[in-house]
């Protein structure tokens, strides 16, 4: 699906402050597999919605105009009205629980994506033009970098998109435009959207009765019970604020809850 790219240490080496613009630099022991490959008892992705547009500012990390294999990549400046068509691809367990380009961590069962320029974090919807399906995901990594590909999915948006079946389409992408509140305050208020971190999945009521009561206190956080037809889905939350759910979501891929996800639903 992707290549490894042996030039792309030496432009590590002259951007050390920055993590990797593509994923697949070659890192002696930093995956644990060597080709990608989709999870192998995938999860339900059904409950899983489209990103949800919000303002957010640049990251830190991820924005800066970078050269891969002698070609030169400026970020887009000023994406709004930004649409491209082409080739999408998708990536799945190989980076799992890995960095991506802005420092966060990548969540195959998220709705995010991977594009060479725009700005990180971007929101674009996404279309199917093999099957007229669409999806929101938001930009959160660099790549890919195989010629004629503008756009990697996660396995979740690959799989909304049936992207999946055949490993590759023909998309279109439209960059979403949210304008800045006019203080952080608002923007704060604003956000429509709580949050939740799907830990694991039970059969039995009792038992996810029992997980639910170990995880609020491993996590001292809240945690919520959903079922679906037959299995019990226990979650820690809500969270009201992304970036406690994507810290919580760190802790505990570090406490071995390696295929915990972050879900995000509309307030109610």
């Amino acid at each position: 699906m992707r290549i490894f790219l042996l030039a792309l240490t030496l432009v590590l080496a002259g951007c050390a402050s920055e993590p990797p613009v593509n994923k697949d630099e070659p890192n002696a022991g930093r995956y644990q597999i060597d080709s990608d490959i989709a999870p192998h008892v995938p999860i339900s992705v059904e409950h899983v919605e489209d990103a949800h547009p919000r303002y957010e500012p640049k990251s830190l990390y991820g924005n800066k105009d970078y050269t891969l294999l002698g070609k030169n990549y400026p970020i887009v400046k000023e994406p709004k009205g930004f649409t491209q068509e082409g080739k999408s691809s998708w990536y799945g367990k190989k980076f799992h629980g890995h960095k991506t380009s802005n420092g966060e961590v990548y969540d195959m069962y998220s709705m995010s994506a991977a594009h060479k320029t725009l700005p990180i974090p971007s929101y674009v919807k996404v279309i199917n033009k093999d099957n007229g399906k669409t999806a929101i995901v938001r930009v959160n990594d660099r790549g890919p970098f195989h010629e004629g590909r503008i756009i990697d999915l996660s396995f979740a948006a690959a799989t909304k998109l049936d992207v999946i079946k055949t490993g590759t389409a023909n998309v279109k992408i439209e960059y979403i435009s949210v304008d800045k509140p006019k203080n952080s305050h608002e923007w704060h208020a604003i956000d429509p959207n709580q949050y939740y971190i799907q830990m694991v999945a039970l059969k039995s009521e009792d038992g996810a009765k029992k997980a639910a009561e170990k995880l609020q206190k491993q996590f001292n956080s809240p945690t919520n019970i959903i079922k679906s037809n037959s299995v019990y889905r226990v979650r820690l939350g809500p969270f009201l604020d992304r970036d406690i759910a994507d810290g919580t979501l760190l802790e505990a891929k570090n406490n071995s809850y390696i295929s915990a996800f972050i879900i995000q639903e509309l307030k109610k």
